[in-house]
C-alpha cells in the first residue's frame, strides 16, 4: 500500500481541552484512515501513479487520467490535509507566535486581531464542509482562502502554510453545532513555528521571512 496513515505527533489527548482524547481518535483513527484507505483503492487501479507523493498528485490535478481526478481530489485531498492539519497543531500554549511570522501577518492583513478575525470568519460562512487555509502563493502574497470538501490549495497553484477543519466531524464530538466556538478555541492549539517554517521553506532565501531563516541558522551554528 503506497500510503499510510501518519502517527500524530503527540498524544491523542495532547490537545485538551481544546479537542479531547476521544475526538482526536476519532478523527485520526477513523476519519483520516478512511482518506489513506480510499486513495489505495482508488490507485490500485492507476499503478503508475501509486508512488508518487500525494502533494504532487494534487499540484497536477488536471494532469491525471480523467477517472482518477475526482478520487485524488477527494480522498487524496482528505489524506494531504489531515496529514498537514496535525502538523500545525500542539499542545495548548505550548507555541508563541513568532516575531517575524506576526509582521508578515501584519503587512498582508492589517494587524494580528484583524488576521485572526477574517480567518475565523471565513471558516465560519464555508458552506456546509470544508477547509479555511493561510496560503502562500508563487509570488509570496499570504492569501486566506475557504475551500469546499477535502480541495487543496495545491491544486491552485498555492502552498498551504495553516490550515482549520470545519467538517462536522472535526469538532462535533466536543462543540456539537457550535462552529464559532471551535473556530475560537483552536487558536489556542496552534503551532506558530510550524507555520513559519513552512512560510520559510516557500519563500526564496533573500526574501524577509527567508532572511530571518538564514539568521536563525547562522545562530544555531554559531552555538555548536
Amino acid at each position: 500500500m503506497p500510503h499510510t496513515l501518519p502517527p500524530l505527533p503527540y498524544a491523542y489527548d495532547a490537545l485538551s481541552p481544546v479537542l479531547s482524547e476521544a475526538a482526536m481518535r476519532l478523527h485520526h483513527e477513523k476519519h483520516h484512515k478512511a482518506y489513506v484507505d480510499n486513495l489505495n483503492k482508488a490507485l490500485a487501479l492507476h499503478p503508475d501513479y501509486a508512488a508518487v507523493p500525494v502533494e504532487e498528485l494534487l499540484r497536477n490535478l488536471e494532469q491525471l487520467p480523467e477517472n482518477l481526478r475526482t478520487p485524488i481530489r477527494n480522498h487524496g485531498g482528505g489524506h494531504a490535509n489531515h496529514s498537514l492539519y496535525w502538523q500545525v497543531m500542539a499542545p495548548p500554549g505550548s507555541v508563541d507566535l513568532p516575531p517575524s511570522l506576526k509582521r508578515e501577518l501584519e503587512s498582508a492583513f492589517g494587524d494580528l486581531e484583524a488576521f485572526r478575525a477574517r480567518f475565523a470568519e471565513t471558516g465560519a460562512k464555508l458552506f456546509g464542509s470544508g477547509w479555511a487555509w493561510l496560503t502562500v502563493d508563487a509570488t509570496g502574497a499570504l492569501e486566506i482562502l475557504g475551500l469546499p470538501n477535502q480541495d487543496s490549495p495545491l491544486s491552485t497553484g498555492r502552498t498551504p502554510l495553516l490550515l482549520v477543519d470545519v467538517w462536522e466531524h472535526a469538532y462535533y464530538p466536543d462543540y456539537q453545532n457550535r462552529r464559532p466556538d471551535w473556530l475560537q478555541a483552536w487558536w489556542e492549539i496552534v503551532d506558530w513555528e510550524a507555520v513559519a517554517d513552512r512560510l520559510d521553506q516557500a519563500r526564496p532565501a533573500q526574501s524577509p521571512s527567508g532572511e530571518v531563516r538564514a539568521s536563525r541558522q547562522a545562530g544555531l551554528e554559531a552555538s555548536r
